[in-house]
């Protein structure tokens, strides 16, 4: 697999579309701060980590439904991908569907979102955009 966080996020839009209330994929790191941002931004419910089949750490993501047949999350978006990475300033932070979303940045502190990132004054790598 070349791109771990294009797959999570895909397996995050086809849990979506499917209605799924959680889905499991491959635990790392940055798929567990990814998660963590999310939660603390309201769009999924929670997640866990558990050691899954053969010793390998799976990522368990409970997904947020406010209301039936709607979705906390209605869109997302890969930025920065192996083959083209994307990396803005700190004013070259855009704002995702006019505020409502969140972008999700690799920064020299850790992972944040755009409004953290703006409002530390830094910029960083641009991984994915969430609205």
């Amino acid at each position: 697999m070349t791109d771990p966080i294009a797959d999570f996020l895909t397996r995050i839009r086809n849990a979506i579309l499917a209605r799924r209330a959680d889905l499991v994929c491959p635990c790392s790191t940055l798929k567990v701060r990814i998660a963590a941002v999310l939660q603390d931004e309201g769009y999924i419910a929670g997640y866990e980590e558990r050691s899954g089949f053969d010793g390998h750490a799976e990522l368990i993501v409970r997904l947020r439904w406010p209301e039936p047949g709607s979705n906390a999350i209605t869109g997302l978006r890969r930025r920065s991908r192996p083959g083209q990475r994307v990396y803005v300033g700190r004013d070259g932070i855009g704002k995702v569907r006019s505020g409502l979303g969140i972008a999700i940045l690799s920064t020299s502190h850790g992972l944040m979102t755009d409004r953290a990132a703006r409002k530390a004054g830094i910029g960083g790598e641009l991984l994915c955009e969430v609205w």
